[in-house]
């Protein structure tokens, strides 16, 4: 039974990343667009690894 309350938890939190995707797109600016190095990125890739492997972890424990 605790296994699917993770697994839903889960499923919760993969779907409201999907619906980070959806958001409203910016006009055109006469200002140029800031540079991006890729820094947020990387750091939002590793969370989400970090969330990934502490489910796998709770999941095995």
């Amino acid at each position: 039974m605790r296994k699917l309350h993770v697994v839903s938890a889960i499923g919760f939190l993969f779907l409201a990343l999907s619906q980070l995707s959806y958001g409203q797109s910016m006009g055109s600016s006469p200002a140029p667009l800031p540079s991006n190095d890729g820094s947020a990125i990387d750091q939002g890739i590793a969370y989400i690894l970090l969330v990934l492997a502490l489910a796998i972890t709770y999941l095995i424990h």
